[in-house]
């Protein structure tokens, strides 16, 4: 029975990166494009369409608010059309890493589905009201300044200055991480998200400052934590791979001889 057993073991670490295997983690592999595909477009829609990375001056008067919003209201809006049909992506990426946060050992589900929580949180007010605020603006771009101006303001505050549940995540993701007893992510991964943690507090003053690095604009709180944020997602991505490639085919209750024969 032992000599079976250590038997299957082995075959099962063998097969994990065949083509069988890469077969059985279809809807992990589905997933993990997902992330690359997001973000790319994320990147469409923001800094091309939206223009709001790196964002507009909080220091701008509201004819000039208003000139920013009547100049690019029709890219404002194909950039929410682009935002409403992909932003679903994010959620596949985060249903792949709740599934190996699950593997890791010495470490509950409840760290898995506290990173799920926060994320599904964050997405409201760290991008959907965003969208909503410059969607209201560039929908009626002739309405009154002021107005266009509050929606200005709001959106852009939101939109850089979400902490909260980001902060809540990068910590459960690292704690997670330094628990693990498993490796199935690497330590150096759970500093990086510290990093990630300390750059949304150290944003925190967009909420006073109009200027300087303080600002909604400013090399501190924007463009330090914008720098590590696509550091970190790159990393992230990079780590999935591997965890999928790893995991082994015992975890995913596909047995070991039906492997075998279709690896053949």
């Amino acid at each position: 029975m032992t000599s079976a057993w250590v038997t299957d073991s082995a075959a099962n670490n063998a097969l994990a990166g065949t083509t069988a295997a890469r077969g059985e983690k279809r809807d992990q592999w589905i997933c993990w494009w997902s992330l690359p595909i997001f973000y790319h477009l994320f990147g469409l829609i923001f800094v091309y369409y939206a223009k709001l990375m790196p964002p507009p001056k909080p220091g701008l008067n509201t004819q000039q608010i208003v000139e920013f919003i009547q100049t690019n209201a029709k890219n404002l809006q194909i950039a929410w059309i682009l935002l409403t049909l992909s932003l679903g992506f994010a959620s596949l990426s985060s249903g792949l890493i709740l599934v190996h946060m699950k593997r890791m050992q010495g470490v509950s589900s409840a760290l898995a589905y506290a990173y799920l929580a926060a994320l599904a949180v964050a997405a409201l007010p760290g991008c959907m009201f965003c969208e909503l605020m410059f969607g209201l603006a560039a929908f009626r771009p002739d309405r009154d300044p002021e107005l266009i101006a509050l929606l200005y303001d709001m959106g852009l505050l939101s939109f850089v200055g979400s902490l909260g549940c980001f902060v809540a995540q990068y910590f459960v993701f690292a704690l997670a991480i330094f628990l693990d007893k498993r490796g199935i992510f690497p330590r150096w991964l759970g500093y990086m998200s510290i990093w990630g943690a300390v750059t949304e507090f150290v944003a925190a003053p967009i909420w006073v400052f109009r200027g300087g690095p303080y600002a909604w604009d400013g090399l501190i709180s924007f463009y330090l934590g914008t720098v590590i944020f696509v550091v970190w997602e790159f990393c992230l991505i990079v780590c999935l791979f591997k965890a999928i490639k790893r995991q082994p085919l015992s975890e995913l209750n596909v047995p070991v001889a039906a492997a075998a024969w279709s690896a053949r």
